[in-house]
């Protein structure tokens, strides 16, 4: 038995972008032991939606938990009180929001890959995919009208509809990211160097992914099959769009960038389908009706499944608003699966798990 050290690794790191703090035992520079703090960040969001904010403000509130993935709370939340005012939303809507929701997914996956390739010790790499991320957050704003917090999503449909020539522009950038894409699948998964870094790092199998309750990316690299977009046909057609989900096995880090880029192309193909079949309606569903009773949501956010609890009392102001991110869902499957890896090794599958301590602990 060699000697063991403890590492603390955050909250403030130079290769951890979140709040969140991890504490390694190593013996012989291998992580025998991980303990996992969070909550550094509350912002009393939940109880300001419940008390600050009358109903419909929400969504704009809800839309601030989370920079990467604003248009997923907003449309989650939008949902959640559609139920409880009991409302339709325009189908013209709902093919909007699928929209948006798919440019967030590409530019969220492309800055997941990006910070790999940084804690890999890629400079260049993680670079280069910032550099093709970009065009993803020039067509959220054109279609927008911001690059992040983007207030698209409302109670009843959405804010804004899409101007035909930002539907054209939309369709050729993604035409000239195709080539960019497939430059990147290609690199990420038969550079030797980089796979040799990232092949068996923090790996979790099927049965453990299963058995802790991952989510999104982080679950499919394990092959477990788990999409939100697979079951909630009734609140956004995923499937009349070309909605595909993608498993890789291996359930390492190199699985979850591959998983990742695999996503982009089908987020590819659901936009331009939905821009080929928007069909033609109002954009927003009127109503003068409070919230009343409790309803739930689920939304397959770019880190996996994002959960939304509403209890209505028939005034202005919710009784309650409960919000839980896949991050939380992710925690113990990222403790173990650090477990047994070089301590070096630690940053790069971090970035691999993609968490968002902004949406957790809010």
């Amino acid at each position: 038995m060699g000697r063991q050290y403890e590492i603390p690794l955050g909250a403030q790191h130079v290769s951890l972008l979140e709040p969140l703090h991890f504490k390694f035992t190593t013996e012989n520079e291998k992580i025998i032991a991980t303990e996992a703090n969070l909550f550094y960040v509350h912002r009393g969001i939940e109880a300001a939606c419940c008390s600050k904010f009358k109903f419909r403000q929400v969504s704009f509130v809800v839309g601030r938990v989370c920079g990467l993935c604003s248009i997923s709370h907003s449309t989650a939340y939008a949902q959640v009180a559609e139920q409880l005012v009991k409302i339709e939303v325009p189908k013209r809507a709902k093919y909007l929001r699928m929209l948006v929701i798919e440019l967030d997914r590409i530019h969220s996956h492309l800055l997941c890959l990006s910070h790999v390739a940084e804690n890999s010790g890629y400079e260049a790499l993680f670079m280069k995919t910032m550099q093709y991320r970009e065009f993803a957050m020039e067509l959220l704003e054109a279609v927008c009208g911001n690059r992040i917090q983007y207030d698209f999503s409302i109670v009843g449909g959405v804010s804004r509809d899409l101007k035909p020539e930002v539907a054209q522009i939309i369709l050729k950038r993604l035409n000239n990211f195709l080539p960019q894409l497939d430059e990147l699948l290609d690199i990420y998964s038969n550079s030797w160097t980089f796979s040799l870094k990232n092949k068996n790092a923090g790996a979790i199998t099927k049965a453990d992914a299963l058995r802790l309750n991952v989510v999104g990316p982080f679950a499919r690299a394990a092959g477990l099959g788990v999409d939100v977009r697979n079951e909630t046909e009734a609140l956004l057609p995923w499937k009349e769009v070309g909605f595909e989900m993608v498993t890789e096995s291996s359930g390492d880090a190199y699985a979850r960038n591959i998983v990742r880029l695999r996503e982009i192309y089908i987020s590819k193909r659901i936009i331009e389908n939905i821009i080929r079949g928007l069909p033609e309606s109002a954009l927003v569903t009127e109503t003068k009706a409070f919230p009343d009773g409790e309803a739930v949501v689920r939304i397959e956010a770019p880190r996996g499944e994002l959960f939304y609890y509403a209890k209505g009392n028939k005034t202005q102001f919710l009784e309650r608003l409960k919000i839980k991110a896949p991050t939380f869902s992710n925690v113990a499957a990222m403790v173990e699966a650090l477990n047994g890896n070089e301590y070096g090794s630690a940053p790069a599958i971090i970035a691999s798990y993609d968490p968002c301590l902004s949406c957790t602990a809010r």
